[in-house]
């Protein structure tokens, strides 16, 4: 496992910074764990010295990113590498007669304990949040207030979490509207803008299967024997925990929630990005990783830090050809 001092000397950058560069705008997309991947991407990135200027975040996006505008990365990584599949658990204080299945405390206290009173309008690197307000599906830039208020309202993703009410608004996860928020670090007065979709290496999504049905080899779902009511069903909260999870060629609750709104997002991110390309994207391969593979942090890390070293080249061309000295025949001498 790497330490904060191996940490420290991927942070020293390995490359000069271009002079006078053009403003830089970082857009991390939702994804769940795949997000831990963002990491690697940071750590990455200041190693070459691009240090962006704007950081625009979805879901996992907004907390790794409000987490590096905060300079509380260390402890974001620190606390991701550490976790298993035991004390995720911990974090899953299930609740019946709320609006989300978790109410996200324990994950909210975690955060809070990081971030303590820290505002986005005060930090050293511009930061928003990406949230939808439910009830009219607007897209909400959280750019003001407090910053772990606004990390558990993008990130809020419905019917597992519970809704956060932030000035008068009720607001759910920002993949919703805006998954990979290319269009709103764009808008943060950036001239270039980095992409980091997390799904990407998602193949054989959103193809037409013409002709289905069932066979000879469906079996027919068996009446529960179980008894009635809620609790009956689940068994108290060591087996709804088990049911949450899911089981064996069975999968949870979540799961079944967030493989469906990955067929939503996955529609409006390729809709989105049409539209609104980044400048340079960068897609690491996280297909191996499940949504709710918090476990993998440290390969999700590993697996973003690859990504971004492969698309170095192509950001620092990208930056010599939007800085203000590079001359209109390449050669960056204006001659």
């Amino acid at each position: 496992m790497r330490g904060a001092s191996d940490r420290a000397a991927d942070a020293t950058p390995q490359a000069e910074p271009i002079a006078a560069r053009p403003s830089i705008g970082l857009a991390l997309g939702g994804g769940a764990a795949r997000g831990f991947a963002h990491i690697g991407v940071l750590r990455t990135l200041v190693k070459y010295g691009i240090v962006p200027d704007v950081i625009v975040g979805t879901s996992i996006g907004a907390v790794v990113g409000g987490c590096f505008a905060a300079e509380q990365l260390d402890s974001l990584e620190d606390w991701s590498r550490k976790l298993t599949v035991r004390n995720i658990l911990g974090y899953l204080d299930l609740n019946l007669s709320g609006s989300g299945l978790i109410r996200g405390s324990h994950l909210a206290a975690a955060l809070s304990e990081s971030l303590t009173d820290k505002r986005i309008e005060e930090l050293p690197v511009r930061f928003a949040a990406i949230a939808t307000e439910f009830n009219t599906g607007h897209e909400i830039w959280l750019t003001r207030g407090r910053l772990a208020e606004a990390l558990r309202a993008s990130y809020a993703l419905p019917g597992i979490f519970p809704p956060v009410k932030i000035g008068g608004r009720w607001l759910v996860d920002g993949a919703l509207v805006n998954p990979v928020p290319v269009s709103a670090a764009r808008a943060l007065d950036t001239r270039l803008v980095i992409g980091v979709n997390l799904n990407s290496d998602l193949f054989g999504r959103g193809t037409i299967i013409a002709n289905h049905g069932s066979d000879e080899s469906d079996e027919p779902t068996p009446p529960s024997s179980k008894p009635n009511g809620i609790l009956g069903m689940f068994g108290g909260e060591r087996s709804l925990r088990r049911q949450f999870l899911g089981r064996e060629g069975s999968p949870g609750i979540p799961t079944v929630m967030v493989e469906a709104f990955n067929v939503m997002q996955d529609r409006i991110t390729r809709a989105r990005l049409a539209g609104d390309p980044a400048d340079v994207m960068i897609s690491p391969r996280l297909g191996g990783i499940g949504m709710f593979d918090f476990h993998r942090a440290t390969e999700a890390i590993d697996i973003g830090a690859e990504a971004t070293e492969k698309a170095i080249d192509q950001i620092a061309e990208a930056v010599r050809a939007l800085s203000p000295h590079y001359g209109a025949n390449g050669n960056g001498n204006g001659k």
